[in-house]
């Protein structure tokens, strides 16, 4: 097994498990619309659905559509994901750990579509000025940090080309 696909695999186990245990241990043990507070005024456990994308994007689409349309997204994206980590060099860990968590988290929300129409969300976060961030779930933070990570990884290796080239260009000229 090359370094990639263990990595890649283990990132996607943990993921999608964290992301499953979380949820079953909020649909057992708050009822829906239960808010717990962790930090009184900045963090809650609650007990929320959303039955569209981020921040509830088609959540009043019918049923039926809505559920096609994003079953056949994240079906999608997953086969993107698998053909980028195809892409990998047998040594590239970080991407690899990225795509991970990304499919794992893509594929947590899939089941979520599947078994209940709706995604369970239970992390909420109250920030300044009253606002609150909308509720949201480790799959959701797994994909945050995925392509958080693909995005640095993809940004220090353009520095590094970027370096490389102005290295071999044979550095400044003074006139």
């Amino acid at each position: 097994m090359t370094p990639k696909l263990r990595i890649g695999l283990i990132a996607f186990a943990a993921s999608l498990g964290l992301d499953i245990l979380t949820k079953q241990l909020v649909i057992a043990n708050l009822a829906y619309s239960d808010r717990i507070p962790i930090i009184e005024g900045f963090f809650y456990l609650t007990h929320v659905r959303n039955t569209g994308a981020a921040f509830g994007l088609f959540a009043e689409a019918p049923a039926g559509i809505r559920l096609a349309f994003f079953v056949g997204v994240t079906i999608v994206a997953i086969g993107i994901i698998i053909s980028f980590f195809r892409k990998l060099a047998p040594g590239d860990r970080l991407a690899a750990m990225a795509l991970g968590l990304i499919l794992g988290g893509a594929v947590g929300n899939l089941i979520d579509r599947i078994a209940y129409q709706e995604v369970v969300d239970f992390l909420r976060f109250h920030l300044w000025g009253g606002y609150a961030w909308p509720d949201f779930n480790v799959a959701d933070s797994c994909i945050v940090v995925g392509v958080g990570v693909l995005v640095l990884e993809l940004l220090a290796t353009e520095g590094e080309t970027r370096a490389k080239s102005v290295g071999s260009e044979g550095g400044e000229s003074s006139t």
